[in-house]
């Protein structure tokens, strides 16, 4: 199957909304009206650095999204982009979706820099690693937070 990638438009809330609620949940994140308004008005605000694109379906209906940010990297002195979320629906999975999204955002990554695209996954996506060592080099680098 062929998916269409292109950029959120500002009509696209209630076809990125089930997307990012689902997306939420594999992640067991609660998610609110407000929560949900707060990333669609970041996505939709031309000044943030957060950015979206979805994955259409033959049919026009949105069956993924990807969430990604321009960021420097310090080391390479260069910029690179940093994808936050990568999510597609379970009927899609396995049709090149995914796939589609991440190309999509690593060609994105060439006209600001060439610190390429980055990102991280829950230890127990197997099923989205398997497309990610497919496409990507695996790092030995270990993530850290502190709560707020």
């Amino acid at each position: 199957m062929t998916y269409e990638i292109r950029p959120v438009a500002d009509d696209d809330f209630f076809g990125w909304m089930p997307l990012f609620e689902a997306y939420c949940r594999f992640y067991a994140c609660e998610l609110d009206d407000a929560k949900a308004l707060t990333v669609w008005t970041w996505l939709r605000d031309e000044h943030d650095p957060l950015d979206a694109v979805l994955a259409l379906d033959d049919e026009g209906h949105p069956v993924g999204l990807a969430h990604f940010r321009v960021v420097p990297d310090s080391l390479l002195a260069t910029r690179a982009i940093f994808l936050d979320d990568l999510f597609v629906d379970p009927d899609h999975r396995g049709n090149g979706a995914g796939r589609a999204l991440i190309e999509y955002v690593h060609a994105r990554a060439a006209e600001h820099g060439t610190g390429g695209v980055r990102w991280i996954t829950a230890s127990d996506n197997a099923e989205a690693q398997k497309l990610y060592d497919a496409i990507a080099r695996r790092t030995n680098w270990v993530t850290y937070e502190m709560d707020a």
